[in-house]
C-alpha cells in the first residue's frame, strides 16, 4: 500500500512540476509575442502621427527615456526625435493619462518645434466599450481633433473640454475620459514648452526591449 501511495505521490509530483513548466514556458512565449505586438503596434503610430516627408533620421531609434511627472505618472516615458538633416522637427513623446473613467490612458503626442500638434494616438485603456473608447481611431474620428491645433502656455484654457470652458468635444454620458485626455495632452505639451531644446539634446538611451 506504501509503495502504491509513494508511486501515486512520485506520479502527481512529476505532473505538477511538467505542468508548471509548460504554463512557464507558454508564459515566457506569450510575453514576447505580446512586447512584439505593441512595438509593432507604436512603430505604426509614430507614423501617424509624425508623416515621414518631416524627417530623414531613423525616428524609432532616435529615443531618450525620462522620468517626468508631468507626462502622468512616475514611471519612464519614451520621447522620439524627429530631424531633417540633424535639424530638429519634431517630438513624439508617450504620456499617460492617469484619471480615466477606469485607470490609466496610454497615449503618444506629436508636436512639431513650432508647437503644432502634429497628432495625436491611443495606445492603452480600459475605457467603458460604447462610451470612453470613443478615443481609439477604429472607433471614433474624435483624436484626431488635436491636429493642426497650435499650444500656447497663455491660452492654456482652451486646452479643456466645452463642459469645461475649452474647444474640445466630450462624449454623451462620458465625460471623464476625454476631460482626462485632453488633460493629459495639455500637461505633455506645455512640458514640451518648458523641455523642448533639452529634450532633442540628450542621448539615444531606449533599449530595443523597453
Amino acid at each position: 500500500m506504501f509503495k502504491t501511495l509513494a508511486t501515486n505521490g512520485g506520479m502527481l509530483g512529476a505532473f505538477a512540476v511538467i505542468t508548471t513548466a509548460l504554463i512557464t514556458l507558454t508564459f515566457i512565449g506569450t510575453e514576447e509575442r505580446i512586447a512584439q505586438q505593441q512595438r509593432a503596434r507604436l512603430l505604426s503610430v509614430l507614423n501617424e502621427v509624425v508623416p515621414a516627408s518631416m524627417y530623414n533620421n531613423k525616428l524609432y531609434a532616435d529615443c531618450t527615456v525620462i522620468d517626468a511627472e508631468a507626462l502622468g505618472t512616475e514611471k519612464a516615458h519614451r520621447v522620439y526625435r524627429a530631424r531633417s538633416d540633424e535639424a530638429p522637427v519634431a517630438l513624439v513623446l508617450q504620456t499617460t493619462a492617469p484619471n480615466g473613467y477606469s485607470g490609466n490612458i496610454e497615449l503618444v503626442v506629436g508636436v512639431d518645434t513650432s508647437m503644432t500638434v502634429l497628432g495625436v494616438r491611443t495606445l492603452s485603456h480600459q475605457e467603458t466599450p460604447g462610451l470612453g473608447d470613443k478615443i481609439e481611431l477604429a472607433v471614433s474620428d474624435w483624436i484626431r481633433t488635436f491636429s493642426g491645433k497650435t499650444f500656447d502656455q497663455d491660452q492654456q484654457e482652451a486646452w479643456q473640454v466645452k463642459k469645461d470652458g475649452g474647444q474640445f468635444d466630450q462624449f454623451t454620458g462620458a465625460t471623464i475620459t476625454p476631460r482626462a485626455v485632453v488633460g493629459a495632452v495639455r500637461r505633455t505639451l506645455d512640458y514640451v514648452v518648458e523641455n523642448q531644446t533639452a529634450l532633442f539634446a540628450q542621448p539615444a538611451n531606449c533599449s530595443v526591449s523597453q
